[in-house]
């Protein structure tokens, strides 16, 4: 991490930051804990807060990082950073209808089956690729298909974060 980007993110306003790290993972908990480990003497030193920040999640801030998430296949309109960055992650998707309309029916079958929303880090997957996935995991039971969306929202977090330490 270069001396600017350290300085811009241990001189960012609490609130500030907190905001960008929420679009990484909307648990509050989490972007406080972080928040409050500053100055960082360096990247991996963000890294390590991120981890220590939580170690397990609970099942309601599972729910709440769920909910910032749209749809595998839903393109958010938003402007915000979260919606920017599921634009991006979810890239490979594409515009064939086919696999639109595989996608909505998939997503429709994963949250009647789990009761929420289909989770998987999507970045530099394609759509097919995406979709195989979202099958594979219906047969999970609902506990261990919860500790896999756990480890998904990790993977999208971390992804995430190195955007807002590049700046």
């Amino acid at each position: 991490m270069s001396t600017t980007t350290q300085d811009r993110l241990n001189g960012l306003p609490r609130a500030e930051l907190v905001e960008q790290l929420l679009a990484c993972l909307d648990i509050p908990r989490w972007a406080a804990d972080i928040a409050d480990r500053r100055p960082f003497a360096d990247a991996d030193a963000i890294y390590r807060a991120a981890e220590a920040a939580a170690p397990s999640l609970t099942r309601e801030e599972i729910d709440q990082a769920l909910a910032a998430h749209p749809r595998i296949g839903d393109r958010p309109k938003g402007t915000d950073t979260s919606s920017k960055f599921s634009r991006n992650e979810q890239a490979g998707v594409g515009d064939d209808a086919e696999l639109a309309r595989a996608l909505r029916e998939g997503n429709e079958e994963y949250e009647r089956r789990f009761g929420h929303v289909y989770l998987v880090c999507a970045s530099g997957r394609s759509g097919a690729e995406l979709l195989e996935i979202l099958h594979s995991r219906l047969d999970n039971e609902p506990e261990t298909e919860l500790r896999i969306v756990e480890d998904e929202l990790r993977k999208i977090a971390r992804l995430r974060l190195a955007k807002v330490i590049e700046g």
